[in-house]
């Protein structure tokens, strides 16, 4: 025989047997080392299962305050959340305010501003009335009168029945009251835009130097003694045919 000597394998065997009549046993051989696997994995397995039902209580509880905590962020984020919601709202509601606010300011602008224009279009035609008022287009006699003729002076001659006035032909300032060495007394009326009006008369002046006068205001009254008018105009100090403005005028 040999010095080398076989080792003696070592097995285990596992009988499986059945209650059943006809059932034979059977037989498992296993290894030592599969044995010990089976041993140390059943091991692991039981030692997992003590050491989950030994934690249990704290992995439930751990779940349960993680579950509290998702719960407590999850109202507090609904609570934000309604909170944003209601400062929605709130800037809806103002923002709704402030475009009926812009609506009535834009409706009072458009108001305004007819009334500006309504404004303006009357001072214009006030304006316009008023310049009318200071242009001297009227007849210088407040009756029927008779035009004589026009002098190379580019004087007209009225004559004109007794009781008549002599009026201002425009409103104006009366800057000038002397004699006249043919017809008894002159008026000058300065009308503030170039024009100059002249009345000559023999009747009594009714009017004072520097006095405002209005178109009609009565200078001289008409006598049988004064029937007689010479009445001229001056634009910008140079004369001028009366009775072209009064043609101008209609």
């Amino acid at each position: 025989m040999g010095r080398n000597r076989h080792k003696r394998k070592n097995s285990h065997v596992v009988i499986v047997t059945s209650d059943a009549a006809e059932s034979g046993m059977k037989q498992f051989r296993i290894r030592p080392w599969m044995l010990h696997v089976i041993i140390v994995a059943l091991c692991i397995i039981i030692g997992a299962l003590i050491g989950y039902f030994a934690y249990e209580k704290d992995i439930w509880a751990a779940e349960l305050d993680q579950t509290m905590k998702q719960n407590e962020t999850i109202g507090v984020l609904e609570q934000e959340k309604a909170e944003l919601e209601g400062q929605i709202a709130a800037l809806d509601e103002e923002i709704s305010g402030l475009n009926e606010e812009i609506s009535r300011l834009n409706e009072n602008i458009r108001i305004l501003s007819e009334t500006v224009s309504q404004q303006v279009e009357t001072e214009g035609e006030l304006s316009g009335q008023l310049e009318k008022r200071f242009l001297p287009t009227r007849l210088p006699v407040s009756e029927r009168a008779s035009m004589d003729n026009v002098t190379e002076e580019l004087m007209c001659i009225f004559t004109a029945a007794a009781g008549s006035m002599v009026v201002a032909t425009a409103d104006g300032t009366v800057t000038v009251v002397s004699e006249d060495p043919e017809y008894g007394h002159n008026v000058w009326i300065d009308h503030g835009n170039g024009y100059t009006t002249i009345y000559r008369n023999q009747g009594e002046v009714k009017v004072k130097q520097g006095e405002t006068v209005t178109q009609g205001t009565t200078l001289f009254i008409i006598t049988d003694e004064s029937s007689k008018l010479g009445y001229q105009m001056m634009q910008d100090g140079a004369y001028v045919n009366p009775m072209d403005m009064l043609e101008i005028s209609g």
